[in-house]
């Protein structure tokens, strides 16, 4: 139905029914910064009532707090005035002095020869609300991946120790029976070189009795064949060969209590100084050529613990101080108490730990090491086992210097153990 054009009233009229129905806070201010006009959702939004409009100026309606000072108010204002308009998120502050989000349009605009600034606002409470939630929800969200990811890298790490216990008691298996035998046969030809040598000096003792010939020919054979020297090397090698079987039975054994070969592994009371000597033999062939190990061991009780995983953390420590010295170095070892604490420390005088990377060293996949030389997990482990374990790593580095980590283990047993993940 066609409306005839005076049914809606003047112009003003019609101007102040539009006005007052537009959902959207209006505001119009002098230069001064007065307000001269708002519709009725200004008033509404912001507690205003119409006698108290020329108290109240555009200062007054902005809290002044993050994301936007009152020095930043008044800066936009001033753009906006200048012919820049302005679109932008803040806090506004109600009469009553309630804080609430809303988003402002700000332009200046001309009427009747005199400058006005119209305020256009928008209340985003409950979108700020919704979208506040949503951030808390993403961050709870992370929080949970770098849990399922974290407990990704401990079953990775549990299932590759217990690969390498198995594998561990299939070495030991293979091993043992033909050193054990050569072990046993060292014993017999020991015995039998004695009984050699028995006869050796009976013939030495026989030889003035021999006519001069036989005599010139049993020493003519004993120079050529050296037999004074053989007889001093042959006890020497045989002394040799058997400490190199001690050895290989000593690694195939710090190996089984390295990796403890059952994955059901139980807490118990355990010597840090008896693992600390089995990890450093398990890694010598990382140390040897070109670190010095320095070992600075305290007084320390046994603890309760999981051996073996602590024994990882002891092996990624002094692989890490080895990576990190590029020629040639020191690695030292210290131990000590403090209080129901017993502490383990490796320090190196390598490369160090530049200070941005501090803080990232202990995340699961972070590494400073060339492509291919390292995954970034084995601190990240060893970290968690420490916090399993409910001690700390604390470290202390200097670039160009070395790096310590010091590790803090309770001296009882946590609140809640179990077995080994």
């Amino acid at each position: 139905m066609m409306l005839g054009r005076g049914t809606l009233g003047t112009a003003a009229e019609r101007f102040e029914v539009i006005f007052d129905a537009i959902g959207e806070a209006i505001f119009l201010h002098d230069d001064s910064g007065r307000i001269v006009e708002i519709n009725d959702a200004a008033a509404r939004m912001y507690g205003l009532a119409e006698d108290e409009l020329d108290r109240v100026d555009i200062g007054q309606l902005s809290a002044g707090v993050p994301p936007y000072t009152q020095a930043d108010a008044i800066a936009l204002v001033a753009a906006a005035r200048a012919g820049h308009p302005q679109d932008f998120e803040w806090h506004a502050r109600r009469r009553n002095g309630e804080l609430f989000w809303v988003r402002v349009r700000l332009s200046a605009m001309s009427i009747g020869g005199r400058t006005y600034l119209l305020a256009v606002v928008d209340d985003i409470g409950e979108r700020k609300r919704f979208q506040e939630a949503v951030d808390a929800n993403m961050r709870d969200l992370v929080a949970l991946n770098t849990k399922l990811e974290n407990a990704h890298v401990q079953l990775l790490q549990s299932e590759k120790m217990a690969s390498i216990g198995q594998l561990a008691a299939g070495v030991a298996h293979e091993i043992n029976n033909p050193v054990g035998y050569v072990y046993s046969n060292l014993g017999s030809l020991e015995n039998y070189l004695r009984d050699f040598l028995a006869m050796l000096d009976a013939y030495e003792k026989a030889e003035p009795a021999m006519d001069a010939e036989a005599r010139a020919a049993v020493q003519a054979l004993r120079r050529e064949l050296d037999i004074d020297y053989l007889r001093q090397d042959v006890a020497t090698l045989l002394s040799e060969t058997r400490e190199g079987v001690n050895r290989v039975r000593k690694i195939v054994q710090d190996l089984k209590d390295f990796s403890h070969a059952g994955s059901g592994e139980e807490w118990r009371w355990a010597d840090l100084h008896a693992g600390l000597e089995s990890t450093l033999n398990i890694v010598a062939n990382e140390l040897k050529y070109k670190t010095t190990v320095v070992r600075e061991y305290g007084e320390l009780p046994q603890i309760y613990c999981l051996p073996s995983q602590i024994n990882q953390v002891f092996m990624n420590l002094l692989v890490n101080a080895a990576h990190a010295i590029e020629t040639r170095g020191v690695v030292t070892v210290r131990t000590g108490t403090a209080g129901r604490e017993v502490w383990v420390e490796v320090e190196d005088t390598g490369c160090g730990i530049p200070p941005d990377h501090l803080k990232r060293i202990f995340d699961p996949f972070f590494t400073t090491k060339p492509v291919g030389k390292g995954t970034g997990l084995g601190l990240a482990v060893s970290y968690s086992i420490v916090e399993k374990h409910r001690g700390r790593i604390e470290v202390r580095s200097e670039v160009g210097k070395g790096t310590a980590f010091r590790v803090w283990l309770p001296i009882e047993a946590p609140a809640e153990t179990g077995s080994a993940a």
